[in-house]
């Protein structure tokens, strides 16, 4: 049985990854592959979920990726991320996506996206619970607050909730009209 950690601030697992995009990155018109940046989103994003719940993690699901603006050819990539919340053994990770030319001029903001991860036991690699989020910002607290109506989506989408069983959605649309 794992300890129960405590509750932890968002900055405290927020991780930064960056990389250059090297000839070997990319396709045939001098982009980066999208498949190649969604495995430095995983990664990334891997390496903060693993260090909000102090465990090995795997990657549950990936909310939806829009590739706004191409990366081209010698750009680097930042790729920053941070917890949202936490849902027992469950913890959502905000990704956020920025290119720049390798001297930092032309800043751009490239995607964004949700990812979730399962936090596991040292021992029999079967999911243990996660820490709780502690926002402190105010867009912490937004995410926080909107975390649980993305987390129906995922499960009503793969099949494991019944869009009449949601609680949050259904009130989201209820204030809506």
């Amino acid at each position: 049985m794992s300890q129960k950690l405590k509750p932890k601030k968002v900055a405290d697992s927020k991780t930064v990854m960056t990389e250059m995009v090297m000839p070997n990155d990319t396709n045939s018109m001098h982009n980066l592959m999208g498949g190649n940046l969604l495995r430095w989103m995983d990664i990334a994003s891997a390496i903060c979920a693993g260090r909000h719940c102090e465990a090995y993690v795997v990657t549950a699901s990936v909310d939806h990726v829009s590739f706004t603006r191409p990366i081209r050819l010698g750009e680097v990539v930042t790729i920053e991320t941070s917890v949202t919340r936490s849902f027992n053994s469950s913890v959502e990770v905000y990704v956020e996506v920025f290119a720049a030319d390798v001297k930092g001029g032309n800043p751009h903001r490239c995607n964004h996206a949700y990812y979730t991860f399962v936090a596991l036991d040292d021992i029999n690699g079967k999911p243990q619970t996660a820490p709780e989020v502690i926002p402190l910002t105010e867009i912490e607290q937004q995410r926080y607050d909107s975390a649980p109506r993305r987390r129906e989506v995922r499960l009503i989408l793969s099949g494991r909730m019944k869009l009449e069983q949601s609680t949050e959605i259904r009130a989201f649309f209820e204030q809506l009209s």
